[in-house]
């Protein structure tokens, strides 16, 4: 074979969808020049079968939206210039007509001090939203105590300062919120925060220990009845 004989891919159409291969892109170029029309249609037809069966997508969720989809790649194969009738359920609409989803924005706050994760800039924005007063300072007091606990949490090797976490919590309702002079040691916040959770979990332990011996003694005491029917 002349070596000027050989085609390159690099000289030939580029592959519209490359899924398929360039088979099936030639296959579809064929069928335009097919002149009869009954014979065009089953050769499209066939094509469509044949796309079926090597496309990576599996049809099992919904048959109609699949058959669709092969349908329309067609046609985008062939420029929107192939004479055939696609079937009655399908709908032929250009890629460029199809409408496009809106791109998802991400909230601002999400990207400000990452570290303190996003329910801090949702109590933050309620804490904004809260009329002034005693409940409103408390509040932001447990903001910036769970702050410095989550500041302490992704920066272990590091001191954190309460003046450090008042800083940032100004800065992330920007300067709406501050903590009012003379409040408490952020990590005495924490630390009381904490021991009320270790409370209630030993008051939890404390219940359940006493329903299982009530259990036990209900068994035990069932054991016993029937020892005694048994002597009897």
């Amino acid at each position: 074979m002349n070596r000027l004989d050989i085609e390159y891919n690099t000289e030939r159409s580029q592959i519209i969808y490359p899924e398929y291969g360039r088979s099936i892109q030639e296959m579809i170029a064929h069928a335009k020049t097919i002149e009869n029309d009954q014979q065009r249609q089953k050769t499209v037809e066939a094509i469509v079968g044949l796309m079926a069966t090597i496309s990576p997508t599996t049809p099992n969720r919904n048959m109609d939206d699949f058959k669709e989809k092969l349908w329309n790649h067609v046609f985008a194969i062939a420029n929107y210039e192939l004479e055939v009738k696609p079937p009655s359920s399908v709908a032929i609409i250009r890629e460029e007509d199809r409408p496009k989803p809106e791109p998802l924005g991400y909230p601002a706050s999400s990207t400000r001090m990452r570290h303190y994760g996003s329910s801090v800039h949702a109590l933050i924005q309620k804490a904004i939203e809260m009329p002034d007063g005693v409940k409103k300072e408390g509040f932001v007091e447990v903001i910036a105590s769970y702050m410095k606990l989550a500041y302490k949490t992704w920066n272990k090797e590091h001191y954190v300062s309460d003046d450090i976490v008042k800083e940032d919590l100004e800065i992330l309702s920007n300067g709406m919120l501050e903590l009012h002079e003379g409040h408490d040691s952020l990590d005495k916040l924490a630390a009381g925060v904490g021991k009320h959770d270790k409370d209630r979990g030993r008051q939890r332990n404390r219940g359940n220990n006493k329903n299982r011996g009530r259990s036990n003694n209900r068994g035990n005491g069932g054991g016993n009845n029937y020892r005694r029917r048994k002597r009897n």
